[in-house]
């Protein structure tokens, strides 16, 4: 396509938007208020999603190995769990540094089991990070049958029911999106095919004219790009001044109870996903529009 060409369908496209002011507000509107809700919405179940993320990244298997154990039969016992293939990283904690951790963990009420210093009834520890978080049931019951492992402990029931909690979640959650995406993509399509339709006059005189079907494709084609982009506008915005206030004023108070995802590049991974977004439905519904009066 000659750059003179293009440039003449750029100019119509642009010229339609204030030539049908009245339906390019309303094909803008729709476009606008669908994907302020996917965006708000997206922002909320990707921050659950992170949320949930770190609570699993957090559980551990914790093996309590038995004092009888010498430093052949540990050194054994580690080698055998590192063979797990399930296993990512075992880490060693002496009994000395768990009562020191325990003290730490209970503050000025710790100070109690300094007691214990010199007789430390505590067990040494092997902590272990599995490569999926749904897998330390099935590397706690296998570590379970050595035999210098006093006690296994994640949290079983616990872990268990948190992993379900989070999986019934994600799935509620991804399925919500889909359908307000295609609900979105129904509405804003819809209404671009109005604006369309309002103007097969003008479709039907440029075919009796002789103009080919591209020739009349490519402004209705850029018509619903730029009504896709102008639509994603207010909603960018708004997602961008939004997380960054919320960010700013409550992720440092929400320290150590919900890790908020960091506004950058976060907002602009969003806003672009928008934009897109908008971009496709724009012109998803201005070409199936436009085929349906070409085919005529």
């Amino acid at each position: 396509m000659k750059a003179r060409t293009l440039g003449r369908h750029f100019r119509e496209g642009a010229k339609s938007l204030g030539r049908n002011g009245w339906m390019t507000f309303a094909s803008v509107s729709a476009v606008t208020v669908t994907l302020l809700l996917v965006g708000v919405f997206l922002v909320l179940m990707l921050n659950l999603n992170h949320f949930a993320t770190v609570i699993e990244e957090d559980v551990e298997v914790r093996v309590h190995i038995d004092p009888a154990a010498t430093q052949a039969d540990k050194d054994e016992m580690e080698a055998k769990i590192k063979a797990i293939s399930q296993v990512d990283k075992v880490t060693f904690s002496s009994k000395e540094a768990e009562l020191k951790s325990l003290i730490e963990s209970l503050g000025d009420e710790g100070k109690a089991f300094e007691l214990f210093e010199q007789q430390n009834p505590l067990n040494d520890v092997f902590v272990i990070k599995t490569d999926k978080p749904t897998d330390v049931s099935k590397v706690a019951k296998e570590v379970e049958k050595y035999p210098y492992a006093a006690k296994v402990k994640y949290g079983q029931e616990q872990v268990e029911k948190m992993f379900k909690v989070l999986s019934i979640s994600r799935n509620i959650g991804a399925g919500l999106i889909i359908g307000l995406l295609f609900t979105a993509m129904f509405l804003i399509s819809n209404t671009i095919k109005i604006t369309i339709v309002a103007r097969r006059e003008e479709i039907e005189i440029m075919r009796l004219v002789g103009a080919t079907n591209s020739f009349i494709r490519w402004p209705f084609f850029l018509e619903g790009l730029f009504l896709g982009l102008l639509g994603a506008l207010i909603p960018v915005i708004v997602v961008i001044a939004s997380y960054t206030f919320v960010f700013d004023n409550f992720d440092p108070r929400l320290e150590g109870l919900f890790e908020l995802l960091p506004k950058f590049p976060f907002t602009i991974q969003v806003s672009l996903l928008l934009v897109l977004l908008g971009a496709f439905i724009g012109i998803w519904g201005s070409m199936l529009s436009v085929r349906k009066f070409l085919k005529k």
